[in-house]
């Protein structure tokens, strides 16, 4: 079977996406400066290592750390069935499409859908030739897909960087087959350990870095959830919390595979190298409270929901 590829831009989505630094987690993404990281001082060699890009980054450190333990449990709260048409939105690098990928079987169809391309290629890439996936670049408010074409949809940790919510899950309303249902998870409140590290980086590196960090945690309040999905007119709404405990690096790799992973790199590469120096100090010495046997353990707190 053959995987087809799909772009759908507007001039605003191509400002996003060549911006050098953006608030959406799966949106921009950058990739860092050789250059900028040759300077470093030997107290941050630790970043040096990072000479890919974003999208590359993510998958080789964030999907196996935190992405692929959590979309585990995405999946098995799907109840995905072979044959089922199953849509991926937000889908990053792929992790949870291709494990839905699996359910659906070669009677099913699945799909990802992303607005970052950098993100799209790296899914291509790690994607097993011989699992057909459709992908489309576009964005979650405006699906250029037909009304009722999918059976399930499914999006892990997105929904809290899309501006317009109600709009992406009218969308996904839309799309959905009569009878149809969408599941969503999403990470919060915002742990302890990612706490100390906004407030390390908006005393050590810029403001805007600790903002993205709250935008990370900031959609899990039930009530709020259930209004958003009632305003785009699903019903049979069921919201469920759990605590996920996820093993981690240890504080100065987990660190700066974390940045190097994200859109924060982007202004923490526009630091000084003693700035720098004095994140990667504070961040080591804040999480040492973290580490069991070798590794340190993160509890972090799951919304999931789903909506008929």
């Amino acid at each position: 079977m053959v995987k087809i590829d799909h772009a759908v831009k507007t001039p605003a989505m191509v400002d996003l996406l060549d911006a050098p630094t953006g608030a959406s987690f799966y949106l921009v993404f950058v990739k860092t400066n050789p250059k900028t990281e040759a300077s470093m001082t030997e107290q941050t060699a630790s970043a040096v290592q990072f000479s890919g890009s974003a999208p590359e980054n993510y998958e080789k450190y964030f999907v196996p750390s935190i992405a692929a333990p959590v979309a585990e449990d995405l999946i098995a709260a799907a109840s995905i069935k072979p044959g089922e048409r199953v849509l991926d939105v937000a889908c990053g690098t792929g992790v949870v499409t291709r494990l839905a990928a699996k359910k659906v079987g070669g009677a099913g169809s699945i799909a990802g859908l992303d607005m970052n391309p950098g993100m799209l290629s790296v899914a291509r890439a790690v994607t097993p030739s011989d699992v057909a996936i459709d992908w489309y670049e576009t964005s979650a408010e405006a699906i250029p897909l037909s009304d009722g074409s999918f059976d399930v949809v499914l999006c892990q940790m997105g929904l809290q960087f899309i501006a317009d919510r109600i709009q992406a899950l009218k969308e996904i309303r839309r799309i959905l087959r009569s009878g149809g249902r969408v599941v969503l998870n999403l990470p919060g409140p915002t742990p302890k350990l990612f706490a100390s590290f906004r407030d390390a980086l908006a005393r050590h590196i810029d403001a805007k870095c600790a903002g993205f960090v709250t935008i990370v945690f900031s959609l899990h309040d039930a009530e709020q959830l259930r209004e958003l999905m009632a305003g785009a007119g699903f019903h049979d709404v069921d919201i469920t919390k759990s605590h996920k405990t996820l093993r981690l690096p240890v504080p100065e790799d987990f660190l700066w595979q974390y940045v190097h992973s994200t859109p924060l790199a982007g202004l923490v590469g526009k630091a000084s190298d003693a700035q720098r120096a004095a994140l990667t100090a504070e961040i080591r010495r804040n999480w040492q409270e973290f580490l069991r046997d070798g590794a340190m353990s993160l509890e972090v707190g799951v919304t999931t929901v789903r909506g008929q």
